[in-house]
């Protein structure tokens, strides 16, 4: 080997060097340096497990979310369903009120209508009656008994109107 250039001594001396390097490198520089990557990975996987997590739960709260929107529209269509709903039974009551009214109104003015006509025909009868008794006073030239003869008209009036509707 020494025609190599290689001295023996020199190669064990330099081999024990590398090894006892090693020996403190692996303590020194190597278990620490694997103990940071190892603690590295570990916060790395945590960090991905609570990046996971996050993403769990903002999806189950936006699922929630989602339920809620959907809850709240629902009980919105049914609150203007109901709305709606007593809007139509305030308009049904309001025109059955009106129309109510307004037969009522008919009815009233039909009574006053015919309380009218009656009056009418009354003071016409009466008329009539003091008519007939003074051209019947004039034709006999004297002064009839009013109350009597406006009873006879009365009378034959009554049997006239009677017989009409017959």
């Amino acid at each position: 080997m020494e025609g190599l250039g290689i001295s023996l001594p020199t190669l064990l001396t330099q081999v024990v060097t590398f090894v006892i390097l090693l020996i403190i490198l692996r303590f020194v520089a190597y278990k620490p340096i694997m103990r940071m990557l190892d603690e590295r990975s570990r916060r790395v996987k945590e960090s991905l497990e609570q990046a996971e997590s996050v993403r769990e739960q903002s999806a189950r709260a936006e699922e929630q979310v989602k339920k809620r929107l959907e809850e709240v529209s629902r009980e919105g269509q049914e609150r203007i369903a109901r709305a709606v709903k007593a809007g139509e039974e305030v308009k049904q009551k309001a025109q059955e009120d009106a129309r109510q009214e307004a037969e009522a109104l008919v009815n009233r003015a039909r009574a006053e209508i015919q309380r009218e006509r009656d009056e009418a025909i009354g003071e016409v009868r009466r008329e009539f009656a003091d008519l007939t008794v003074l051209a019947a006073g004039k034709v006999i030239e004297r002064t009839l008994d009013k109350e009597k003869h406006r009873d006879l008209i009365e009378k034959v009036l009554e049997e006239s109107s009677t017989l009409k509707k017959e």
